[in-house]
């Protein structure tokens, strides 16, 4: 299959729907971002890449950080994870108030924001200080980009940072239900720290390799997940990527793939390849608008899909 001539179609044919969709305009550090780019990248499971459009500019991944700090608690606390965050798609936006109070503060999922605060406050735990489990975080996704020199952006974390009150509020209200276990000031900017990493879409789409791959860096050859562990985060990505609108995402793209209000997303198919989509304008609900489609049309194109 000619993947370099189908990535090329694609972007020709994205580019009107380029203009559509906004920026997340409410984190002052991404409203600046010029928004009528678009990158796209995959990497099979022997390492060869296919990119087009502006592969090799570094945008904020945000909330894609979620699947790499859940793989990491997962191989930790197995099981165990569950009994503080569930696997359930939501059904409500990513950083809903109203579902955590109903349900007691369990969030539905490690995708929405309760849910990856819960798992950062886990590797917290687990590594016994703040610190301590953002650069084991950093370290873990430097070594599945096979990148040392990945980085967060200090700008944009201080930016969310300086805007986070509703993140401050999910924390303090899971913290009084009595599923936070450390200080929630300082998860929290671990939390913003971890979603201001920043990536291309070549480095995004080679980081998802062991998703594709059965846990194991094909690359490597590292194990960072059990087979039976990377098919519960790829469900997990296939059900609760794209917040309340997973369903839809599945529906027309029937890839596992997890979205970030920067504009990513980063989509996997099991044993062939992973891919990652970079278009920061978004739609309605949070996700890549031309980054959607743009996966939609590489599924539709090479009939490589789940289903």
């Amino acid at each position: 299959m000619n993947y370099q001539a189908i990535l090329e179609e694609i972007y020709k044919e994205i580019k009107p729907e380029l203009k559509r969709g906004k920026v997340a305009d409410y984190i002052p550090a991404l409203a600046r971002v010029k928004k009528e780019q678009f990158a796209m990248s995959i990497t099979l499971l022997d390492g060869t890449n296919y990119s087009v459009g502006n592969f090799d500019t570094k945008f904020s991944i945000q909330s894609i950080t979620k699947v790499f700090t859940f793989s990491m608690a997962l191989k930790i606390y197995k099981d165990n994870l569950y009994k503080r965050v569930g696997v359930e798609p939501s059904g409500n936006p990513f950083n809903s108030l109203v579902q955590l109070e109903y349900e007691n503060g369990i969030p539905r999922n490690p995708f929405i924001n309760a849910g990856a605060l819960v798992v950062t406050d886990s590797l917290v735990s687990f590594y016994q200080d703040e610190f301590k489990a953002l650069e084991k975080i950093m370290h873990f996704v430097r070594e599945i980009t096979q990148n040392s020199a990945i980085e967060f952006n200090q700008e944009v974390a201080k930016s969310e940072w300086e805007h986070g009150d509703r993140n401050l509020a999910l924390a303090h209200l899971m913290k009084s239900f009595g599923n936070f276990e450390n200080s929630v000031e300082g998860v929290v900017k671990t939390y913003f720290k971890q979603c201001a990493i920043e990536m291309t879409t070549k480095e995004l789409s080679r980081s998802g390799l062991y998703l594709a791959n059965k846990g194991v860096d094909p690359i490597s050859q590292k194990e960072f997940l059990s087979a039976s562990q990377a098919k519960r985060v790829n469900a997990v990505m296939l059900t609760c990527g794209h917040y309340d609108a997973s369903g839809e995402f599945a529906y027309h793209v029937g890839l596992p793939g997890k979205s970030g209000v920067g504009g990513g997303i980063l989509a996997i198919v099991p044993n062939v390849m992973s891919i990652a989509v970079f278009a920061p304008a978004l739609n309605k609900y949070g996700n890549s608008h031309a980054g959607t489609l743009a996966l939609e049309k590489f599924t539709s194109k090479t009939g490589l899909s789940i289903f």
